[in-house]
Formats: structure tokens, C-alpha cells, sequence
């Protein structure tokens, strides 16, 4: 159970960090975001990012072994990374329709599956 929960607060954490790093690009798309300065996009973006530690945290927590859970430390970095390019694959796809994946993106992709295989591994 500790380990689905902790993936499930990977991937909400992952999703606030994307759309706080990649979704004000889309923010000139929308009227009441065009004459917004930097600072501004920042702060939107510190608002965002604010929920993925608020997910962040409880999954690193819950899911270490030291505290009761499954992964040790590389463990849950690799699970993390996948979760990431994960999330944001989806959000390219669903928000950025103009950005297409090519055959290295997915090489790139199994490589990070690959490396969480590896992770895993006993030694």
C-alpha cells in the first residue's frame, strides 16, 4: 500500500512541478495573462510549485525505507524521474499539440523505464 501511495503522490507532485515549470508558456494564449511581467509568471509559478512539496514531501517520506516503506533512496529518485518524464509526456502531448515525439524521445523514455529495472535489481 506504501508503495502505491507513494507513486500516486509522485505523479501529483509531478504534475503541479510541470505546469508550474512549463505551464506559463501557455499563459500567452490567455487574455488575462498577456501583459504579465516576469515576476509575476515566477510568483504563479512558486504558487504552483508550492503543491508539488506539498505531495513531494508525504511520497519521499511514506516511501523510504528508513521510514517504514518500500524504496531505498536511488530507489525512489529513479521511480521519481520516470514519474516525471512520465507526466510530462502526457503534458506535451495533451498541452503543446505542436511538439512531436520522435523515435529518440521514446528511446530516451525506455532508457529512463530501464533505469528504474536496474534500480530495483538486488544486489
Amino acid at each position: 500500500m506504501r508503495a502505491l501511495l507513494t507513486v500516486f503522490f509522485l505523479f501529483v507532485s509531478n504534475t503541479f512541478m510541470t505546469l508550474a515549470w512549463y505551464g506559463h508558456l501557455k499563459f500567452k494564449e490567455m487574455e488575462w495573462s498577456k501583459s504579465l511581467g516576469l515576476i509575476t509568471i515566477i510568483l504563479i509559478s512558486w504558487g504552483i510549485a508550492l503543491f508539488e512539496y506539498i505531495f513531494q514531501v508525504p511520497a519521499n517520506k511514506y516511501g523510504f525505507k528508513e521510514n517504514g516503506g518500500p524504496f531505498n533512496l536511488m530507489q525512489l529518485k529513479v521511480t521519481q524521474e520516470a514519474v516525471s518524464i512520465t507526466v510530462f509526456l502526457i503534458f506535451s502531448i495533451l498541452f503543446f499539440k505542436t511538439e512531436k515525439i520522435a523515435w529518440n524521445h521514446i528511446v530516451a523514455f525506455v532508457l529512463i523505464i530501464l533505469a528504474v529495472f536496474f534500480a530495483f535489481i538486488k544486489k
